[in-house]
Order: C-alpha cells, then sequence, then structure tokens
C-alpha cells in the first residue's frame, strides 16, 4: 500500500494519539491493580509510538521483532536516542508475552511501575524525535 504524504503524515499523527491513549489505559489499569493487562497496554504504546517513528522514516513492518531491530539499529545503535530506550521496549515486549501467553504469570505493582516510567520516558523520547 503507497500513503501520498498527507495520508503518511496522518497516520503518523493517529499512531502517537493511540499510543498516549494507550498509555492513559495502561495507567487506569494499574490504579485498578490488573497488572499484567496494564503491561500489555504499556507494551502496545510503546509500539505505536515506535512504528509512528519508523513510518517517518518511511519503514514499515508488521512484525514486533523486526519493529524492535529496526529501532535499535536506526536509533540506539546511532546514539540518536539513549541506549535505554532500546531496553524499555524489549523489556515490555518480553513481559508482555509473558504476560499474555505463559501461565501463572502474575507482575507486581513494583514491576508495572518501573514499566509505566519506562513508558513515560520513551514516549517523551520519540515525541521529540517525531516534531
Amino acid at each position: 500500500m503507497t500513503l501520498s504524504e498527507t495520508e503518511r503524515i496522518e497516520l503518523i499523527r493517529h499512531r502517537k494519539e493511540k499510543a498516549y491513549s494507550l498509555q492513559k489505559e495502561a495507567l487506569f489499569l494499574f490504579d485498578s491493580e490488573f497488572y499484567n493487562t496494564a503491561v500489555n497496554r504499556i507494551y502496545y504504546g510503546m509500539y505505536h509510538i515506535v512504528s509512528a517513528l519508523a513510518l517517518k522514516d518511511n519503514f514499515t513492518t508488521a512484525k514486533h521483532l523486526q519493529l524492535i531491530g529496526w529501532f535499535n539499529r536506526e536509533y540506539v545503535k546511532t546514539k540518536k536516542v539513549d541506549h535505554l530506550a532500546g531496553r524499555y521496549l524489549m523489556r515490555a515486549f518480553e513481559m508482555r508475552s509473558k504476560g499474555d501467553y505463559d501461565d501463572f504469570t502474575q507482575y507486581t505493582e513494583s514491576e508495572v511501575k518501573e514499566l509505566l516510567q519506562n513508558m513515560n520516558h520513551l514516549l517523551d523520547i520519540i515525541s521529540n524525535l517525531l516534531q
């Protein structure tokens, strides 16, 4: 699918808005003590903001690990972002996968609180890059 420049800009804006909406959902779920579901929303918020950045750079993929690899290659290894940004994203991906698919996984308040802080930091970093 080929997008016009106007469509691409609109899709980037949409993905950024979706990321911030998911941030609000994650906080609500955290406050309601639904920690595993909050982890899911945290990861997807990060995923959508990184996919907005990828689209800005004309990179698209439907595969999560390809997107993470692209981000690490283009932004972390080139030092366009702090190395922690790549760790935040990968940690959220791993926790989301484990929480969604592994039996008996139960995240604690402190684990999810840290992941929320990581999400907030990543959203700030990438929002600045999208300006």
